[in-house]
């Protein structure tokens, strides 16, 4: 009954809300574009994307929220609190008598903007404009000429389709289209034309290829690239290059390039002269410049490889290593690409608040660059704080200090030092985390055997060295992290990206053991039941009647005594197997590990930038833990795995991939889609460390169960904290406005974990079994708000369950499909 009121609310609402409410009598709401192409109608994005005019954006392309909601408005309302008041009169008077004029004009005020937010976050009525309908014919027109259709007939047809409603119909006959005949050229300056004979065979204009106008536009581009590449500083296409295309009125046309001198100004005329290839003979740079200093004297001058540096004060970088990132060299000829890719590596290095290169020209075959960097503040300090919940943690406030030292050696390195800590209430009571982190980032690669050789510097290479310590309480079993590794970074190419952690090392140690079974009350629970079917051979058997750390002993005792009972063994096999089960994730949980991890990483990603919505991603990420550790290593634990100073190195080899695709579609909607893989397999009996395992569910994965709640494979839920050996995950999101910043989302996820350790404890509903287990896939499903912020993003996801593997047969399907089951999440940013 409370849906069915709920949707019959909506109805009221929007049927309340009419489309034409602000359109006059004279005029209509333009509800539809059709575009026809040779008699055949298309949707063509690019022609779309032509229309002058186009209907009110629609939500789910079926409602017009946007212009609903500027309805709610009105256009034509008072501006001033003076209007407001003669069209209100009742309402001011009363505010004006009972307490003064000011309350009268401050409610006034408040009124206007309230009307003012509705037309402003809304959208107004597209109403037909028969000068705009010309506009887009010429729009359509330009656009086929540049195709090479140069007698394209077009119309435009407005019809119409309700009271005060109207669409438009365009007509477009393309007719024949051009092609290019010969190709001439007439290059002035010897120098150029040498240049340009080398490369010719790449032009973008070829004989009996059809007229289009961004062949021309590209041609003219890669000319303009290949001779600043090549020493012609002062080359400038919009002066110097120019096509001449014979006749369009035939369908096909001869095509002249024409490639002029240089034109330069001497005693107020001006004179042609042809091309010359300029050389860099002087390269400075500024280490320190600042516009106010610009006059003063530098009293610091150091020349390293025939390069000048310069400083007001001492010479603060090593010009052995700030030279590396120049890639324009003296006696060098001068070359565009080499200007900007030393300008991205003097940025990159996140020295100089600002890099500028600037060229003065010593004669008609030589010029001097002037490099002149302003550095950041060598030192910085920063504070972050931070409210959070989770399913884990109820309140969590924290805080973060960093000191970042720049150019630390005087290599442009960056040393960091922060700390951090944490309060909060998680389901055990309040607890605390501590942590410090330093890390120095180098510019280039540190390594030995001139390794550093095989990656170019054009590769933008980085080493980072880093450590860090944690501690928590009263979170789990309370834990102690240690983590240092080394990582190499470069960048093959724009989208291409490496990644080499040649050691990612971390000791992890459980302080409160004990604590186990009273955090993890679920296995607890179990052990209890295995007791009273154990009571069958000794009556008078019990387990403490809590979990309580006073009772770990007691507990582990009374389990022991259980699996040395070969006889429970044999006659409650179910029992004695899910007794094996809990000890043996009691044993991956508790125990202390170190985890020496050495990875590669490849990305792939082809966004062009932080507004292009129609890209992919790619990465995939292999790592290996203990195999040079556990050869050195001759020592060995109870369970036969490798330790060292009795601490178990965790051996396994793990692949994560990843792979996400966005589809900008009409409007500003966009299709996203990802899907992750990962495994673990282990070697040498070792066992999979709580942190390196996989999880599913939560804000960013399975958004229709909490985090750790979902999983291995068919296990029913009940455990604290869920986690497989592989794992599946794939989303599919479409994204929409609403309104202004307000974002809306439909998503589908699916996945899940399994174990492929093929640990002989561990039950078969969370075991992998080749296609078999395809059926136990997760799914869910839901909607999502997100708001805007311009510097973030914050999301809310209501998730509901689809399908429950862990169910029976007839009840996995859409069994738990309510707003009772939903899950709700709170996020920050998209969830990929």
């Amino acid at each position: 009954m409370k849906k069915l009121s709920f949707y019959f609310l909506l109805l009221v609402i929007f049927g309340s809300c009419s489309t034409i409410k602000y359109v006059k009598e004279n005029e209509q709401l333009l509800v539809k574009n059709t575009i026809y192409v040779d008699s055949v109608k298309t949707s063509d994005k690019e022609l779309n994307e032509l229309l002058i005019q186009r209907p009110n954006e629609k939500t789910f392309n079926l409602l017009p929220l946007a212009l609903y909601f500027y309805n709610f408005g009105n256009p034509e309302g008072p501006k001033t609190p003076s209007e407001w008041g003669k069209k209100h009169p009742k309402t001011y008077n009363f505010f004006k008598n009972t307490f003064s004029e000011k309350q009268s004009i401050a409610v006034a005020k408040s009124a206007i903007n309230f009307n003012n937010w509705f037309l402003k976050s809304g959208q107004p009525p597209v109403i037909i404009d028969d000068k705009k309908t010309d506009i887009t014919l010429r729009n359509l027109k330009t656009y086929y000429q540049n195709e090479g259709y140069f007698k394209t007939k077009l119309r435009a047809e407005k019809d119409t389709v309700s009271h005060k409603k109207g669409k438009i119909t365009y007509y477009v006959e393309k007719g024949k289209p051009l092609f290019l005949d010969t190709i001439f050229k007439d290059i002035k300056s010897p120098v150029l034309d040498s240049i340009y004979k080398i490369s010719k065979e790449k032009s973008f204009l070829k004989t009996e290829q059809q007229y289009k106008d961004q062949n021309f536009i590209n041609e003219a581009n890669r000319l303009t690239k290949l001779f600043r590449n090549n020493g012609i500083y002062h080359f400038d296409k919009n002066e110097s290059i120019d096509f001449y295309v014979a006749d369009t009125a035939s369908y096909k046309t001869n095509v002249e390039l024409v490639i002029s001198d240089r034109v330069v100004e001497q005693s107020g005329k001006y004179l042609s002269k042809p091309y010359q290839v300029q050389k860099i003979k002087n390269i400075n740079v500024y280490t320190d410049y600042t516009y106010s200093k610009k006059d003063d004297v530098y009293t610091d001058t150091v020349t390293y490889n025939n390069i000048r540096f310069f400083a007001y004060d001492k010479l603060k970088y090593n010009p052995k290593y700030l030279s590396q990132s120049l890639f324009i060299k003296p006696n060098s000829v001068y070359s565009d690409t080499l200007r900007n890719l030393t300008r991205t590596h003097l940025r990159g290095l996140k020295n100089f608040k600002t890099t500028s290169i600037r060229f003065n020209e010593l004669n008609d075959h030589e010029l001097e660059a002037n490099i002149f960097l302003t550095p950041t503040e060598k030192y910085t300090l920063g504070f972050d704080t931070e409210l959070a919940r989770s399913n884990i943690r109820n309140f969590d406030i924290s805080g973060k200090f960093s000191l970042t030292n720049r150019n630390t050696f005087r290599g442009a390195e960056i040393f960091r030092i922060s700390t951090h800590g944490a309060y909060f209430n998680s389901n055990n009571g309040p607890g605390w985390e501590i942590g410090s982190d330093i890390s120095l980032e180098i510019p280039r690669f540190v390594a030995p055997f001139g390794l550093h050789k095989f990656v170019p510097k054009r590769m933008f290479p980085k080493t980072k060295f880093y450590g860090g310590i944690n501690i928590q309480k009263n979170i789990g079993l309370d834990k102690q992290n240690i983590t240092v590794g080394i990582d190499y970074k470069w960048n093959f190419n724009t989208k291409k990206t490496i990644q080499l952690e040649l050691l990612n090392a971390q000791y992890i140690r459980n302080l409160n053991v004990e604590n186990y079974f009273s955090i993890y009350n679920s296995e607890y629970k179990k052990l209890q039941s295995i007791g009273e079917a154990y009571k069958a051979y000794d009556p008078s058997f019990q387990f403490p009647p809590s979990a309580s750390a006073d009772n770990f002993s007691l507990i582990i005792n009374r389990a022991d005594l259980i699996l040395g009972n070969k006889a429970f063994a044999n006659s409650n096999p179910a029992d004695y197997l899910q007794l094996l089960n809990i000890y043996e994730r009691y044993q991956i949980v508790t125990s202390d590990f170190l985890i020496p991890e050495i990875a590669y990483s490849f990305t792939y990603n082809n966004q062009k930038n932080l507004k292009d919505q129609n890209f992919s991603f790619f990465r995939v990420r292999i790592a290996n833990s203990g195999n040079v550790m556990g050869l050195l290593s001759k020592q060995e634990n109870e369970f036969n795995q490798k330790t060292v100073f009795k601490i178990p190195v965790a051996q396994y080899f793990k692949t994560d991939i990843e792979y996400k695709k966005y589809w900008n579609l009409s409007g500003n909607s966009v299709l996203a889609h990802r899907t992750f893989l990962g495994a673990i397999f282990t070697y040498n009996k070792s066992d999979v460390p709580f942190s390196r395992s996989y999880f599913a569910g939560g804000s960013n994965d399975i958004r229709s169960w909490r985090t750790y709640a979902l999983g291995p494979g068919t296990r029913s839920p009940g455990l604290e904290y869920n986690i497989g050996s592989l794992k599946f995950l794939s989303s599919l999101e479409y994204r929409f406005d609403i309104l202004g910043p307000l974002k809306g989302a439909l998503f589908v996820d699916a996945g899940n974990i399994w174990d492929i350790t093929g640990s002989e404890f561990i039950d078969e509903a969370a075991k992998f079994d080749s296609f078999k287990s395809l059926s136990d896939i997760a799914v869910g499903g839901g909607f999502g708000v997100r708001y805007d912020f311009k510097f973030l993003i914050a999301r809310l996801d209501l998730g509901f369950k689809m399908h429950e593997p862990y169910e029976t047969s007839n009840n996995r399907w859409f069994h738990n499909f309510n707003f009772s089951s939903s899950v709700l999440n709170i996020g920050i940013n998209y969830p990929f």
